[in-house]
């Protein structure tokens, strides 16, 4: 009795490892990741965009650029023209998570 409570439990803990592991970051984050929001221009340096759309964990969509000289990540304000217009350029490209 005591030998099949212990098995069910440790299988049941592999499983929650495991799937843990296979979600990554997003079974952890748990909140939104932008807190401050930028809205002046980066121009030349912005690289990579990341689109993360809104989910239980949280409300607002948000977009995520990772820098081309430091590799930097910086959450754009998706209400500035600039940001629109590069959405709209990059869309095709841009990676949706």
């Amino acid at each position: 009795w005591c030998n099949d409570l212990y098995l069910i439990f440790l299988l049941s803990f592999i499983s929650l490892i495991t799937h843990l592991i296979v979600q990554g970051d997003q079974a952890l984050n748990l909140r939104c990741q932008c807190i401050q929001k930028e809205s002046k221009r980066i121009g030349r340096y912005l690289g990579k965009v990341e689109v993360h759309p809104a989910n239980s964990h949280c409300r607002e969509t948000e977009i995520v650029a990772t820098l081309k000289k430091d590799g930097q990540k910086v959450c754009l304000d998706p209400s500035a023209q600039w940001v629109k217009r590069i959405l709209k350029k990059k869309a095709p490209h841009r990676i949706l998570t």
